[in-house]
């Protein structure tokens, strides 16, 4: 079961690896035309730093939470998020090992996450069109809300993913192919908005970032590369 307190972990685990690049085949509509174009760029890509902003609404709360940051992926498997309010803090993803750290609140919390990550990798990762609709029910179509980009929208048709995801959204710019905005949407109407800008691919990443103790302002974490 996916539950919402993996959230964060699935994000980050779609973007660091690539949603949109996995074995080819002919090009039926437009999701598979999208994973033919995408092929090239995941192949060379090794490195992702990106600012975000994160909304998160839920039942317990009357207004959205808002949160802003800055993302870097080391492919395959060093992603960090730091957050710059409205509190800073740090979810950090080093292999199979999540840290999760609150400065203000004296916080530190480590976890394997290397179960999850399987679960994850089974129904999301390296998958082609085909075999991702056996677990979704997959439609493409070019956004109206968010202009020069696709909008593919997946919902789960498995009930070991529906238990714990409703629905999850991903924005594709046209013109690069990276990942633009993802949304989850989760069975107890919670929902999860994350959007991407200032995208750079293969830019030269600080391994200061991925240590707890470096600093949570949202400055550029790399030096220039594809956008």
């Amino acid at each position: 079961m996916l539950r919402p307190r993996n959230a964060t972990l699935l994000l980050l685990a779609l973007f660091a690896a690539g949603p949109l690049a996995a074995a080819g085949a002919p090009a039926r509509d437009l999701f598979d035309e999208i994973y033919g174009k995408s092929r090239g760029i995941e192949a060379s890509m090794t490195t992702v730093t990106a600012r975000f902003t994160e909304t998160t609404t839920t039942a317990l709360l009357t207004r959205p939470v808002l949160s802003h940051g800055t993302l870097a992926v080391v492919r395959p498997d060093r992603i960090v998020l730091r957050y710059a309010n409205p509190e800073p803090h740090v979810v950090l993803i080093d292999g199979t090992q999540m840290t999760f750290a609150w400065p203000s609140r004296g916080l530190t919390q480590r976890s394997d996450i290397g179960t999850v990550r399987k679960r994850i990798d089974k129904y999301f990762l390296d998958k082609n069109p085909d075999e991702l609709r056996r677990a979704f029910k997959i439609a493409a179509v070019s956004a109206t809300d968010r202009p020069n980009t696709w909008r593919i929208t997946m919902q789960p048709t498995r009930s070991q993913i529906s238990q714990g995801l409703s629905r999850l959204q991903l924005w594709i710019d046209r013109s690069s192919l990276l990942l633009s905005a993802m949304q989850m949407d989760f069975p107890n109407g919670d929902t999860k908005l994350m959007t991407f800008e200032d995208v750079q691919v293969n830019g030269t990443v600080d391994p200061k970032l991925f240590s707890i103790e470096a600093t949570t302002d949202p400055t550029p974490v790399a030096t220039r590369g594809r956008q």
